[in-house]
């Protein structure tokens, strides 16, 4: 993205994107802890970033993303559902948040957010050359968190050592039905630097309307 620090370190409003994924997390209420899986170089500098508290544990993490998922499975315990995040999603709204679980609660498996793809998509091949293009009225950009059963999501990783960068796809070679709800434009990934300034651009709007509305204008 342009910066010094690492993704999930960069400065979002006057604190990390990783301690403002966590904030949104425990304000959706419906999240009873926090595991966040770091490189293990890292963990006492994301303790001392986080501050310690009795719902938010830190683990390190593996070379790959299924091998950090794994590590937060295990940290997981007992738990009946868990969300995985990306902390580079750091302005998904807590309501967001709190669907996901309200989902699984109703008896659902695996959910995930989504929302309508409005580019048209072309499949192509190694040399670029244009393969298909499928019917954008059936494609679904996928957000998080991604909910799951703790016993389904553990299954989908047991199940071998498929690399994936989707959860959900894990889920579906199983066979398990996973579920759709309408996902939120806040929930976006901050991956580049333009990714970055709409960021801070809407930080700054929504903390210029709320001193707004306390003056009373």
């Amino acid at each position: 993205m342009g910066e010094k620090a690492p993704k999930a370190f960069v400065e979002l409003g006057g604190c990390t994107m990783l301690a403002r994924a966590v904030d949104g997390l425990r304000k959706s209420g419906a999240i009873d802890r926090v595991v966040v899986i770091v490189p293990p170089e890292l963990v006492e500098s994301v303790v001392a970033d986080l501050g310690r508290a009795a719902d938010v544990d830190v683990v390190g993490g593996g070379d790959e993303r299924t091998d950090s998922v794994r590590a937060g499975l295990s940290a997981a315990g007992d738990a009946d559902f868990v969300l995985v995040h990306d902390a580079a999603r750091a302005l998904t709204p807590p309501e967001l948040i709190a669907r996901v679980v309200d989902t699984l609660r109703a008896g659902s498996s695996a959910v995930i957010p989504v929302l309508p793809v409005t580019d048209t998509i072309k499949s192509v091949d190694v040399l670029g050359a244009v393969t298909g293009t499928p019917l954008r009225s059936e494609l679904r950009a996928v957000q998080t968190p991604q909910g799951f059963s703790t016993d389904v999501l553990r299954s989908a990783y047991e199940a071998g050592d498929v690399a994936a960068t989707d959860d959900a796809a894990l889920v579906e070679r199983l066979g398990v039905s996973v579920q759709t709800i309408p996902g939120d434009a806040l929930a976006f990934k901050i991956t580049t630097p333009f990714d970055l300034v709409l960021a801070r651009a809407l930080l700054s709007s929504e903390t210029e309307l709320s001193v707004d509305s306390q003056d009373g204008n």
